[in-house]
């Protein structure tokens, strides 16, 4: 059944290739990770048009599903999340510049405050806008991308607690390291911020969320749950490492879909796109598909990479282009008009983010957010 905010059906027959976000699968996901994390609660991750999903959709489907809280990367997201009419809190993790604190506090978004400095400012702004902020502390246990140093932590609790203008409503820090067969790294960090947690737990005069456990960390360290985790990956129905892939029941979100339109046999020895990255060994049946590295399907996954067409796998050859791609079917079958799947299910036959990913030298990350708005979104559920 497709939702109220599907792109209309005409718009998405004028382009073969698009992208299937099922809504539901989402919801089953987040029940999962709800169950998994008990009593903590869940922060949803939507930055990057929602690892590549569809914003609006994604966002408005995780309201409607009880989600706690959402995080984004910068302001300008989280105000489009307040106009799409979003109104649980919302946190932005990215480093802010003074002139962007008018946005945050009027639009009533969560500041991250990563240092003494950016505190004080946070509270002068609220000052002059006659308005409370609402604050959460940054540390930094060991990634050194944004956060006050764990060892540091102490002075900008101190000026958090001076600030008058301000509420502090949560603790963070950020895993760097999150594999399961090797948690080394990943308890420090906790270790650390634990440490910094006992600071402020015992001058705190209200209280506040402490979260440190990304998708990677929720699922490879349950004591890292804390009050609120924060899933992004997982949300998705992939999985950040291989070694995860039995913690916890997922199912995929979003399907890579296409259609051939173009079929033509060639002859051996002869190249096929840009270069001739690939001769072909024998007189052979090779497809083309529109869609490329202009889609944000990279050129990185050329000669790495299959897809499903007629229930079985063939192999991409040749350099990607940037808004076509050439497909070896050998001495298979297949029609212009034939679906092609890039990454999802067809018949008994799947191709996973993470198989394309492992393929590619590249991470779920990157093949998800990378798809661009070029290719339309079609929502399910």
């Amino acid at each position: 059944m497709s939702s109220s905010f599907e792109q209309p059906y005409i718009e998405f027959k004028h382009r073969p290739t698009y992208a299937e976000v099922c809504l539901n699968s989402l919801r089953y996901n987040l029940g999962q990770i709800q169950g998994f994390v008990g009593g903590a609660k869940v922060m949803a991750v939507v930055k990057a048009n929602g690892y590549g999903h569809g914003f609006e959709a994604v966002s408005k489907a995780l309201q409607t599903a009880g989600v706690h809280s959402f995080g984004v990367a910068y302001i300008e997201e989280a105000v489009e999340l307040r106009t799409l009419g979003i109104t649980a809190p919302i946190l932005v993790f990215g480093g802010l510049l003074k002139e962007q604190l008018d946005l945050y506090i009027k639009h009533d978004i969560e500041v991250t405050a990563s240092s003494v400095t950016k505190m004080e400012q946070i509270d002068e702004a609220a000052a002059r806008l006659g308005r409370r902020a609402r604050v959460q502390l940054k540390v930094d246990t060991g990634l050194e991308r944004i956060g006050v140093h764990y060892y540091s932590a102490p002075s900008l609790f101190d000026a958090a607690l001076k600030a008058k203008h301000c509420d502090v409503v949560g603790v963070y820090s950020h895993f760097a390291d999150v594999r399961k067969e090797d948690l080394t790294l990943t308890k420090l960090q906790l270790e650390r911020f634990q440490e910094c947690l006992r600071y402020f737990e015992a001058r705190a005069t209200a209280p506040f969320m402490r979260h440190i456990a990304a998708s990677g960390g929720l699922m490879a360290l349950k004591e890292s749950h804390l009050d609120m985790v924060r899933p992004g990956l997982s949300l998705y129905g992939v999985y950040p490492s291989p070694g995860l892939a039995a913690t916890l029941p997922l199912k995929p979100v979003l399907s890579l879909k296409s259609q051939v339109v173009y079929f033509k046999v060639v002859k051996k020895g002869a190249g096929v796109s840009y270069g001739h990255t690939w001769i072909a060994p024998e007189d052979t049946r090779v497809v083309t598909v529109p869609i490329g590295y202009g889609d944000g399907f990279l050129r990185r996954l050329s000669g790495s990479s299959d897809v499903l067409i007629r229930n079985t796998r063939h192999p991409i050859v040749g350099a990607i282009c940037m808004d076509q791609l050439m497909v070896n079917v050998g001495q298979g079958v297949a029609y212009n008009g034939d679906e092609v799947v890039l990454f999802g299910q067809q018949g008994n036959q799947r191709i996973s983010v993470e198989e394309v990913a492992q393929a590619s030298g590249m991470s779920p990350y990157e093949i998800l957010v990378t798809l661009n708005q070029r290719i339309p979104r079609v929502f399910l559920g």
